[in-house]
């Protein structure tokens, strides 16, 4: 891994899963903090300020959607990576996930080599888009290096996984974007998601932007009209 070691902190009460967790994601170079609950992930979270935070849905204390909503709701943590880890796999569970600020979603049972190769993803194409040039569109701008959006000067936050989709969209104003499409170059194709996601994230966004700019293209995709 080139340069500083990104941190992450992996938050689960099963032992055996911060484990194989730790060690795996230890192995590829990364520099690994862990939490046994919802409130231990929250001051370690608030010590730390790692990269990424892998959060089990089902801790004591507080749930990994609690945890989430609560780290969300704070400037530090708008740009920090968020991984939910949790062995419900109902549709339901999945947006809430999402609706919260997730980055990812991880079920259980863990396969090492997946969740490692996600990890590896979703840094992967962070570091991408740090080389990306800033998006006018009338009187939006899109900052791929300070991720940050503004609308007549006005700052908009979003969270990584809404901004990237608002950047892809934005960069080709007019062009309509396939579901698929969409999926790949935002979650990449290490990254197993279904169309709600999308949905989700697009919702999201606009209730954000407060700017009727995204349209639904009904059965094909999304595009970006300024």
């Amino acid at each position: 891994m080139e340069g500083k070691p990104k941190k992450i902190l992996i938050a689960d009460d099963e032992p055996d899963i911060l484990e194989i967790v730790s060690y795996n994601l230890g192995k590829e170079g990364y520099e690994i903090y862990t939490a046994k609950d919802g409130n231990e992930a929250i001051e370690r979270a608030k010590q730390l300020h790692p990269d990424l935070i892998i959060l089990d849905i089902m801790m004591p204390k507080k749930t990994g959607v609690e945890v989430c909503q609560i780290l969300r709701s704070q400037p530090a943590f708008q740009d920090t990576l968020i991984i939910f880890l949790t062995a419900l796999s109902d549709e339901a569970s999945q947006i809430k996930g999402l609706e919260t600020g997730a980055d990812d979603y991880v079920s259980k049972p863990i396969s090492p080599k997946v969740l490692v190769s996600r990890v590896n993803a979703i840094f992967r194409r962070i570091n991408n888009k740090e080389t990306g040039k800033s998006i006018q569109v009338g009187n939006i701008n899109i900052d791929p290096v300070k991720f940050l959006v503004t609308i007549n000067d006005l700052e908009v936050i979003l969270a990584k996984k809404e901004f990237e989709l608002l950047y892809l969209l934005a960069s080709r104003p007019g062009r309509v974007f396939l579901r698929n499409e969409i999926l790949s170059q935002v979650w990449g194709n290490d990254v197993i998601v279904g169309d709600r996601t999308i949905d989700v994230h697009i919702r999201k966004v606009r209730q954000k932007l407060g700017v009727d700019c995204i349209t639904t293209v009904k059965g094909v995709g999304y595009k970006f009209e300024a």
